[in-house]
C-alpha cells in the first residue's frame, strides 16, 4: 500500500520515485484524495531536491493520460499548438494563432492562466468583455471544424492531475522547476491532441528561465517529450531581457497585438511572431521554414 506521507519522504530524501508512486501522486491530485498541504509538501521536495528525467517523463505521460484526451484525427496531420512559458509582455499567441490558421494550419490549443509574475493568455483574452474561453471538448472541437482556430482554457477533464498542481506551485514558490514546468506542459500539450507542437521557451530577467543554459535544458527536454509521445515538436529560445513590444498588462498587451494584426510591425515582438506562426505553418503544413515564414510575414500584414 502506497501512503503519500512515504512518498514524499522519499523524495525529501532524495531517491528515485517509482512509476506506481508517479501514478499514486497524480491519481488522488485528480480525484482530490490527497490534500493540499500534502502536495505542496511534495511539489517542495521536489523543487529542492529535483526530479530525475524518468520520473519526469512518468510524471508527464501520467498527467497527460489521467483524464480525456482530445481527439482531433478527423483534421489529419495538419493540427498545430504553440506554447510560450511566458515573459513580461508576452502576448504571441493573440497573433500567432490567427496568423498559422490564416495559412492553412489548424490550430487547436490550449491556453493556461497567469503563472508567477506574468499574465496568461486566458488572463490576456478574458480582459475582453464577455470573452468565453472555457469552451467544452465537444465545443472546442466544433469551433476548430468551423474556424480551424480555437484557444479554449484547460477544462476539469483535461488533464485534471495538472491543473491543481498548477495552481499549488503558484502559492508555494515552486514555479521555478525545470522539471515541474516540463511535465506542466506536455502533459497539456499531449492532451489536447494536435500532432504538432511549436514550444517558445523565454529566459531572461524577465522569464523564469533567467540563463540561456537552463531554457536550452528545458526547451530539450520538452522537445524529447514531445517527438517521444508522436508529435512533431520545434521549440524556439527568446531573450526576454526587455519585454516584447511596448505594452505590459493584459488589456494593454491585446491592444497591441490587435495593431500589429493590423500591419504595425513592433520591433522583436513582430519577427519574434512571423517565426513561430511560420514553425507551425511549417511543421502543420509540411513546407520549409522560410516559406513558410514568408506566408505567415503575408498574412500578419494582411497581404493577399
Amino acid at each position: 500500500m502506497i501512503r503519500m506521507v512515504d512518498v514524499i519522504s522519499k523524495k525529501r530524501d532524495r531517491n528515485e520515485l517509482t512509476k506506481e508512486e508517479i501514478e499514486f501522486i497524480v491519481r488522488g491530485t485528480a480525484e482530490g484524495t490527497i490534500p493540499d498541504y500534502q502536495l505542496s509538501a511534495f511539489l517542495m521536495a521536489a523543487y529542492l531536491n529535483g526530479l530525475s528525467h524518468n520520473e519526469t517523463l512518468i510524471l508527464t505521460q501520467s498527467m497527460a493520460y489521467f483524464g480525456d484526451v482530445v481527439d482531433l484525427s478527423s483534421f489529419g496531420k495538419a493540427t498545430v499548438d504553440k506554447h510560450s512559458t511566458g515573459g513580461v509582455g508576452d502576448k504571441t499567441t493573440l497573433v500567432v494563432a490567427p496568423a498559422a490558421a490564416a495559412c492553412g494550419a489548424v490550430v487547436a490549443k490550449m491556453s493556461g492562466r497567469a503563472l508567477g509574475h506574468t499574465g496568461g493568455t486566458l488572463d490576456k483574452l478574458e480582459s475582453i468583455p464577455g470573452f468565453n474561453c472555457g469552451l467544452s471538448n465537444e465545443e472546442f472541437i466544433k469551433q476548430v471544424m468551423e474556424r480551424k482556430i480555437a484557444v479554449i482554457s484547460q477544462t476539469a477533464s483535461l488533464a485534471p492531475a495538472d491543473k491543481r498542481l498548477y495552481a499549488l506551485r503558484d502559492v508555494t514558490a515552486t514555479v521555478n522547476s525545470l522539471p515541474l514546468i516540463a511535465a506542466s506542459i506536455m502533459s497539456k500539450k499531449l492532451a489536447a491532441g494536435a500532432k504538432n507542437i511549436v514550444l517558445d521557451v523565454k529566459c531572461g530577467v524577465g522569464a523564469f528561465m533567467e540563463s540561456r543554459e537552463s531554457a536550452l535544458e528545458l526547451a530539450e527536454l520538452m522537445v524529447r517529450f514531445g517527438n517521444g509521445a508522436g508529435r512533431n515538436t520545434a521549440a524556439f529560445i527568446t531573450d526576454m531581457n526587455e519585454p516584447l513590444g511596448y505594452a505590459i498588462g493584459n488589456s494593454l498587451e491585446v491592444e497591441e497585438a490587435v495593431r500589429v494584426l493590423l500591419g504595425e510591425k513592433t520591433p522583436r515582438f513582430y519577427e519574434l511572431c512571423v517565426s513561430l506562426s511560420g514553425a507551425m505553418v511549417s511543421l502543420a503544413m509540411n513546407i520549409p521554414f522560410d516559406e513558410a515564414c514568408l506566408l505567415t510575414a503575408r498574412a500578419i500584414e494582411n497581404k493577399p
